[in-house]
């Protein structure tokens, strides 16, 4: 399985560009994750992940993400490789995005990206047209 959830914060604005054989869009940036542990007497070390993100969900991100906001991305690591004009090999570790998602808090009277009020993707909201039945619990077999 290649499954990868992380949170940090943009180091910079998404990069777009589109691909040259079928115009499909694609959006690069890095995110800046804190590392879980910080030793006594040192600052918070982070790992800077470079995240690709395809089609629609790179649109989300090109037009949503600013540099600083923390987001969530849930997709997949996936490696390159190339050979640059001097014939030197290059590998490259990438996250492919699958899933993105806000993770500032609101902020009262803020515009733009993070007063969006939703997260892409999120679980609707359930309405009273819902397929579901809300239980109280009583006669619940366990």
């Amino acid at each position: 399985m290649n499954k990868v959830i992380l949170m940090g914060r943009l180091t910079k604005d998404p990069e777009v560009r589109y691909t040259q054989t079928s115009n499909t869009l694609v959006a690069s940036f890095s995110l800046a994750v804190n590392r879980r542990f910080v030793r006594q007497g040192e600052e918070r070390q982070a790992d800077f992940i470079n995240i690709v993100a395809w089609g629609k969900t790179g649109e989300f991100c090109s037009k949503y993400f600013k540099k600083g906001q923390q987001v969530g991305i849930i997709g997949r690591i996936q490696t390159r490789t190339w050979d640059d004009d001097q014939g030197q090999k290059h590998y490259v570790t990438e996250v492919i995005a699958e899933e993105t998602y806000f993770a500032d808090s609101k902020r009262d009277g803020d515009s733009g990206a993070s007063s969006f009020d939703a997260t892409f993707g999120a679980m609707p909201n359930m309405g009273e047209s819902s397929d579901f039945e809300i239980s109280s619990g009583d006669d619940l077999p366990f």
